[in-house]
């Protein structure tokens, strides 16, 4: 974001953020301080009446006095070029430090979509033959999504089963675009206005539902965060996971959750395969975050104990690396068609940090290790940005649910 020109008057203040920066204040911007940027104060000055010219006076007198006064307006001209171009240079001077490193951590493709608007003409190869697709997508805040073009992604996409994370609704809504669309719709609704929330919409009727994580022992904190859907052949678990804040300052309620998730998610597998979709809120390894370096431990996302209890979930091991007593292991499905690719879901809509490509993979599918073979595709939606500070991510699976 260029700064604005301070006038010669006027102090540096503090920028006052967008509704949409406020939303996304977040540990995953690589910053966290807000910049002080100068601003332009416009200052009114009154016009001076000169006195009239005497009538009498000569060509010659007016002729020097146009001219002395065409050479005031070029020595005003002059100054206020100075002015400008110092405001220009105290204003790069103020960049902070850490994003000159986000800079330096630049790995993806300045060419993506920065627009804030959904384009109307989206579209997508067909899917697979005898595939089922599933879609998952924060779209922080549904409300502000649908303004910006959600449904033309929907549309394009037409998922059979879409998880939606961060909807950030009080109530079930009315909705005419999911109704048509899905004809089974489930929502899990976070007890604080406003704040988290998940959905799984399907085409097709589950066997059953739940909006609980077993064994937590705060109900409400989970409430808007996961959704289970089970189905003939499989479970589909969407979660908003919770955060570890600016800070790290709820790492505990994160090691909470994960502890508990982690045994539910077994428990579903031994009874039948499970695909896990959502905003996982982790960034498994130095692959999945643009400046791992200056992050790590020390942002929500990216710590040790929150990317091994991720770990341990993909490997089927407890805390001491023993292996559990869950049969099977589960397996980032997009990381293991894509090794070393380094594409992301989240950019902070502070500082342009999708125009610079920094970003963090957050949203993912972990599936149960038998079903690895019956994946067909598994890709990131990457022009998908505008509608949401996440990029949505598919999954095609061969069969039925």
């Amino acid at each position: 974001m260029s700064p604005k020109r301070a006038s010669a008057s006027s102090p540096s203040r503090k920028r006052k953020l967008t509704k949409e920066e406020e939303d996304s204040r977040d540990e995953y911007s690589d910053l966290t301080e807000e910049e002080s940027l100068p601003e332009d104060i416009p200052s009114e000055k009154k016009k001076v009446e000169k006195p009239a010219s005497k009538r009498r006076a000569s060509k010659k007198a007016k002729v020097e006095e146009d001219e002395e006064s065409e050479e005031e307006s070029t020595s005003k001209k002059g100054k206020k070029t100075q002015v400008r171009s110092k405001a220009k240079s105290k204003a790069k001077a103020d960049v902070s430090e850490e994003e000159e490193e986000e800079k330096e951590g630049e790995t993806t493709s300045n060419k993506q979509p920065t627009n804030k608007v959904l384009p109307v003409h989206i579209s997508f190869p067909p899917r697979a033959p005898g595939t089922i697709r599933i879609a998952s997508w924060n779209v922080s805040g549904l409300a502000a999504a649908e303004k910006k073009g959600f449904r033309y992604y929907l549309e394009a996409e037409d998922p059979d089963l879409l998880i939606l994370t961060e909807t950030k609704v009080g109530n079930e809504p009315v909705n005419p675009l999911l109704s048509k669309r899905f004809s089974h719709r489930y929502w899990s609704i976070s007890s604080t206005k406003g704040y988290a929330g998940t959905a799984i919409l399907s085409k097709t009727k589950p066997l059953s539902v739940s909006t609980e994580l077993p064994g937590h022992p705060d109900p409400t904190s989970v409430k808007g965060r996961i959704l289970t859907l089970e189905f003939e052949t499989c479970y589909v678990v969407g979660t908003y996971v919770v955060n570890a804040g600016r800070g790290l300052k709820t790492l505990d309620a994160k090691n909470e959750w994960n502890k508990h998730f982690t045994a539910y998610i077994r428990a579903l597998d031994a009874k039948k395969p499970v695909i896990w979709g959502g905003d996982l809120n982790v960034a498994p390894t130095e692959k999945d975050l643009s400046n791992p370096k200056p992050n790590w431990n020390k942002t929500a996302g990216y710590t040790e104990a929150e990317t091994s209890a991720f770990a341990r979930i993909l490997e089927g091991t407890d805390e001491e690396g023993e292996d559990s007593t869950s049969e099977e292991k589960f397996v980032d499905i997009w990381r293991e068609l894509h090794p070393d690719t380094r594409h992301y879901t989240y950019f902070s809509y502070r500082f342009n940090c999708r125009m610079k490509g920094i970003g963090w993979r957050l949203d993912m599918f972990v599936v149960s290790a038998r079903l690895v073979e019956k994946v067909r595709l598994c890709e990131i939606r990457s022009e998908i940005y505008g509608a949401s500070d996440h990029c949505p991510v598919i999954l095609e699976i061969e069969g039925e649910l």
